[in-house]
């Protein structure tokens, strides 16, 4: 799985002209599933999601996670991170988990980070066209890929 996540004032997203989900101050993540992902992948991005301390302190120091300022997650699923370019312009999605597969891992997902933060994850529509709107704070962004970090770790 690869995550990009950003810290955000706020943000939402829109199918069909309709909000889905809204949050205020918290962490906009749009999540990426391929075809090798299980459960654990997204049991280490919910346990890395709920403890990554990239919220400011009163010094202005980013040492606070989500759950200390109680914040919100707005969570969209989004295939196009597993985009390949390497041949020609045209980028190819084939790393990408199918509806069959990348459904049921989304909606784990999303159970999941509830549960470890004790709040309602706002999301958008799987496989919908959608419209994302935010406001980044810091500008903030982090990117995380669950076989860099899992490989990394059988390695040593």
């Amino acid at each position: 799985m690869r995550v990009v996540i950003q810290r955000v004032d706020e943000a939402n997203v829109k199918a069909d002209e309709i909000i889905t989900g809204r949050i205020g101050n918290g962490l906009m993540i749009l999540l990426g599933i391929e075809e090798s992902d299980t459960k654990d992948d997204a049991d280490y991005l919910v346990k890395k999601i709920a403890a990554l301390r990239i919220f400011d302190d009163n010094l202005g120091v980013m040492n606070l996670s989500i759950r200390d300022i109680r914040g919100e997650i707005l969570l969209v699923s989004q295939f196009t991170l597993y985009a390949n370019t390497k041949k020609g312009n045209r980028p190819s999605y084939i790393r990408a988990a199918r509806p069959d597969k990348a459904i049921p891992l989304y909606e784990y997902m999303i159970k999941s980070l509830s549960e470890e933060l004790g709040i309602e994850v706002k999301t958008g529509i799987f496989g919908a066209e959608m419209k994302v709107n935010l406001i980044n704070n810091g500008p903030v962004t982090i990117i995380i890929d669950t076989k860099e970090i899992l490989n990394t770790n059988a390695e040593n």
